[in-house]
């Protein structure tokens, strides 16, 4: 099936679409408080303590026993592990010991720390570490043993306390443990029956969120420049008390002396406009002289369809066009151009068919291409209301707020050296981002924590938490505008977006898409299948990232050793070429894999002519390869893909294994695929093809060649001298008079 069939199916159906449907919220990630200040039965507890490659031998020689958490800030697993291991901290920090006079953690000589396995990847692989979470008990910096997956408390509890008792016999207590639960603020009582023990282990599994047999990519990160560079959650905690402050490590202590220090959030005063926009709530009818004046040569918003009176299109459009207008009444400018009347204005302003939709604002401007129902219309309209208001000023409470809000944000980070070319260069990105993501600067040096920020200025895309940097960090290059947008067009997309009509050919072009089939309207089944959609998702980025990584460590120690082979050899001109050779990490022969998912409900008629599947008979998600129009809808079994974590991902790998190792199925029949085959073959490879044209011609041309050369010849030898008719012709009986 061609990509035009799909998008027009999709047009097809937008037709009907009904403006206005509210996205579902997403289930809430659980907290995680491990870098705050807390209060643990009316005591304060420190943040845990990070380690990082710089501390590592030191801290984890500096207690006996310490036990470590190794996670991933965006695993789904590791979040609804973390405030178990956080509690868990908390109840054995505060736990009185024998001596009044000694804490847990000098009693016992006992720590808990974590690390941050996507900032410092390469010490995580040096303690063994395969899948996320992983906690390891250490005793004199020995792995003494080890737990993969979400743990509950009481597991926990069930491993550390043999070895409490073993380190100070006698100190532990004899009955059952009673155990906190997580986010729990106090110690349980004997006579709550909420609580567990130790000895429960049946109830601890319970507890488990998770199957923790599953193995989770692992993901890398070295340099600050590239996409792989982890996002530290910031630190909003309450402040501790002064003495507690001064017990802690030097990195939280300077993390919150950061955060006392960050500015207020500066709100942008809002560009007051010259008069009141759209006072009566109508579409202007603009003419040359009326655009010059109105909207070329003030900076006031205006969103304007160019039209031509006999256009269908543009006859269908015109009521929602109507309407908008009425909508927006006081807030922005609706104008539009009859381009019969104002042909020239219409050929300034280069238009490629009927209606055109453009928004202005001053001398620049931006093509609207998305659906063209009212409330889509209404969408852009409000998200463009915003620019009046220019590059919102945000901090990390107002980023947070923002987040819950936002699947995509693009977070521009300056410091007091940052000059009025750059902020110029800014204010010009927002405009080609309505309706996309939202565009925000910061001076917040506990952003500049998260996401180690080190140089000024920098711009990040952060779609799920996860940070994408633009690598760029020359001034020219933070200022080129044309640059800047093509890298944002390159990651404006949510993790998992929605399919439509105006995104289609984004979303599917040259790339393998997971296509969720989902019904919007079962509200639990769709949370819950979006969800398992954006874990599957993140775990594969996460994995990409680490054989990315893997890939490149090992293209590096290939060249080392030539280098070390040339010096060791004495050979100045191998080393030279040892040098000269280039890491190349150019992947453009592989296809990305991308996830999307589709209102099975509302593109019922275009996915089951297409794929044959129907939403009314469950849930189902595909993998979808357009450009060669096929597609997988089962797993390795036999079974239908389903909207889940585990079924996407143990398939994903079989279908981009090259050859694939599960069978597709094609969108097209099996004539037209040999024809399609036929017209990607010629159009990949020109060369070859005309190669086979020039052979076909030849080929034609000597068989031709041969049968006239062949009829001359038999004509040559009944024409020769040799042979002589009788003087006066032969009669019928052969006999000559």
């Amino acid at each position: 099936m061609k990509l035009s069939s799909l998008v027009w199916g999709l047009l097809l159906g937008a037709v009907v679409h009904v403006a206005g449907q509210e996205e579902e919220e997403e289930e809430e990630i659980p907290a995680d408080y491990s870098q705050e200040y807390t209060e643990f039965d009316g005591k304060t507890v420190p943040p845990m303590l990070e380690l990082t490659p710089d501390n590592f031998e030191k801290e984890i020689k500096g207690s006996k026993y310490m036990l470590v958490k190794h996670y991933s800030p965006y695993c789904p697993h590791c979040q609804d592990f973390a405030p178990n291991f956080r509690t868990l901290y908390e109840f054995y920090y505060t736990e009185e010991t024998p001596n009044p006079s000694l804490s847990f953690t000098e009693y016992y000589d006992w720590r808990f720390a974590m690390i941050n396995c996507i900032a410092y990847y390469d010490l995580c692989i040096k303690n063994g570490v395969k899948h996320y979470p992983t906690s390891i008990l250490f005793e004199d910096g020995v792995d003494i043993g080890s737990w993969t997956g979400v743990k509950s408390i009481p597991f926990l509890t069930e491993q550390i306390e043999p070895v409490l008792e073993k380190a100070k016999p006698g100190s532990r207590p004899k009955t059952p443990l009673l155990v906190p639960k997580a986010y729990d603020t106090q110690r349980p009582s004997a006579n709550i029956d909420s609580t567990s023990s130790t000895s429960s282990s049946g109830t601890a599994e319970q507890i488990e969120l998770r199957n923790n047999d599953k193995p989770l990519a692992a993901a890398a990160v070295a340099a600050p420049a590239v996409e792989e560079l982890a996002a530290l959650r910031p630190q909003e905690g309450a402040a501790a008390p002064a003495a507690a402050k001064a017990d802690t490590v030097a990195g939280s202590t300077k993390a919150d002396v950061a955060k006392a220090a960050a500015p207020a959030p500066a709100k942008a005063a809002p560009a007051k406009p010259t008069k009141t926009p759209n006072p009566n709530g109508v579409s202007v009818s603009l003419t040359a002289e009326s655009f010059q004046t109105l909207v070329t040569l003030t900076q006031e918003p205006w969103f304007i369809k160019f039209y031509a009176p006999w256009c269908h299109h543009c006859q269908a459009m015109a009521p929602s066009w109507v309407q908008l207008a009425k909508e927006m009444e006081g807030k922005l400018n609706i104008g539009e151009v009859n381009c019969d009347v104002e042909k020239r204005l219409c050929k300034d302003a280069r238009l490629r068919g009927y209606p055109t939709i453009l928004f202005f604002r001053g001398g620049e401007r931006v093509e609207y291409d998305g659906l063209r129902g009212i409330g889509d219309f209404i969408h852009y309209a409000e998200k463009a209301v915003e620019l009046g208001a220019g590059v919102q000023e945000v901090d990390a409470t107002s980023l947070e707020t923002l987040e819950a809000k936002e699947e995509v944000i693009f977070i521009y980070f300056y410091d007091h050296a940052t000059t009025t070319e750059d902020f110029m260069a800014l204010e010009r990105l927002p405009l080609s981002l309505i309706g996309r993501a939202k565009l925000v600067k910061t001076k917040d040096p506990v952003l500049y924590e998260r996401y180690k920020i080190t140089t000024w200025p920098r711009l990040l895309c952060s779609r799920e938490g996860r940070p994408t940097y633009y690598t760029p960090l020359t001034p020219f290059e933070m200022r080129d505008t044309h640059l800047v947008l093509n890298w944002m067009k390159s990651v404006w997309l949510p993790i998992v977006p929605e399919l439509t009509a105006s995104n289609a050919r984004e979303i599917m072009d040259g790339k393998i898409v997971v296509l969720g089939i989902i019904n919007r309207q079962d509200q639990e089944s769709f949370s819950s299948a979006i969800r398992e959609m954006k874990s599957a998702a993140s775990e594969w980025m996460d994995k990409q990232i680490q054989l990315f990584q893997l890939e490149r460590q090992e293209l590096r120690d290939a060249k080392q050793l030539r280098i070390e082979e040339a010096e060791d050899r004495n050979d100045q001109r191998a080393l030279r070429a040892a040098k000269s050779i280039h890491v190349n990490m150019d992947h453009a022969d592989r296809k990305e894999v991308t996830f999307a998912w589709v209102d099975g409900v509302f593109w019922q008629r275009w996915i089951k002519t297409t794929y044959g599947i129907d939403v009314k008979d469950g849930e189902r998600v595909i993998i979808n390869d357009e450009d060669n129009r096929r597609y997988w809808d089962q797993t390795s079994t036999g079974n239908y893909i389903i909207p889940s974590r585990t079924s996407i991902l143990e398939t994903i790998n079989k279908v981009t294994a090259q050859p694939p190792k599960i069978k597709p199925k094609l969108t097209i029949s099996s004539f037209e695929k040999i024809f399609f085959d036929m017209r990607v073959t010629f159009t990949e490879h020109p060369y070859l093809t005309l190669g086979c044209v020039a052979g076909l011609l030849f080929g034609a041309l000597s068989w031709f060649r041969g049968r006239l050369f062949g009829r001359r010849r038999i004509n040559r030898l009944f024409l020769n001298d040799d042979f002589k008719a009788p003087l006066l012709g032969s009669n019928a009986n052969g006999k000559t008079d």
